[in-house]
Formats: C-alpha cells, sequence, structure tokens
C-alpha cells in the first residue's frame, strides 16, 4: 500500500488514528537514534532515512541508498532495516535479540512487521538504527555490489 504523499507530514495525517500514533512513536526512536548524516525524506511511498546523494552519488539506480524506512501497509505497519540486513552477522545478532525479548517476530527480506507498537522492541529498534554510520554502509553497500 504505497501512499503519493509528498511530505511526511502529510503522510502521518493520512493515517488512521491507531497506526499514526504507532508511526509516530516509532518515527520518534528512529530520529532519536538515526546517525548523523542520514536524511529522512519520503521516499518509495514512505518515510525514508538515506544517504544523500550528495554524500553518495554513484548508485545503481541513480536514488539514494536507503538505510531504513517506515510504513503503513494494507495489512501491517513495517520498518526496513538496511542497516542490519547488509551484514549477516548483525541481522543474526539482531534476530537472536528479537527473539529473547519475546515478542512476536514476523520479518521480511529486509523488514520487521508489526500490527500493534506493542509488538515491536522498541529499544532493539533504537539500538538496530544507531549500529551503522553513512560511511560504514556506504562501504558495506560498495562491498555488495562489488561481488555482483
Amino acid at each position: 500500500m504505497q501512499s503519493n504523499a509528498k511530505t511526511i507530514e502529510q503522510y502521518i495525517s493520512e493515517l488512521p488514528a491507531e497506526r499514526r500514533e504507532a508511526i509516530q512513536k516509532v518515527r520518534q526512536i528512529v530520529l532519536e537514534n538515526l546517525p548523523e548524516g542520514y536524511q529522512e525524506t519520503m521516499n518509495w511511498g514512505m518515510i525514508s532515512y538515506e544517504v544523500p546523494l550528495s554524500t553518495y552519488p554513484n548508485t545503481y539506480n541513480k536514488k539514494p541508498l536507503m538505510y531504513a524506512a517506515l510504513a503503513s501497509q494494507k495489512n501491517h505497519m513495517a520498518i526496513y532495516l538496511s542497516g542490519i540486513y547488509i551484514n549477516e552477522q548483525a541481522r543474526q545478532d539482531f534476530e537472536s535479540a528479537y527473539k529473547a525479548t519475546g515478542k512476536r517476530f514476523d520479518v521480511g527480506k529486509s523488514c520487521v512487521r508489526f500490527r500493534k507498537l506493542e509488538d515491536l522492541p522498541l529499544e532493539l529498534i533504537g539500538k538496530a538504527i544507531a549500529l551503522v554510520s553513512v560511511d560504514e554502509f556506504v562501504k558495506r553497500t560498495k562491498e555488495v555490489h562489488a561481488r555482483r
């Protein structure tokens, strides 16, 4: 369920009340833990946290690298965590820590799905967001693309 909202404020205001509260809280956690250099924007129909093209212009699709994103989908909400899914050890550590919280573990290829805010271990999400600097994320991305 991709949004056509042009601004983050518009995106949030279009959400149903119960989702609006959850997305705002997760967004707050992301912003509190986001390393310097990433940019919050609307992209791909969701709230996106990206490496600006001014920092790394040589992307394969000529679009900013997405580090993380926050979205309200048809049947769930999701936080996308490219920073941990670009590194196998970081992914394993995150998944182990997540399962240890006892909360419902519902993940996709690069996202964590949740139906309500209580389903999400917010402290762990904050740690995952804080994990990778812009420079490290760009370096890892280059390494992955060099292997292809």
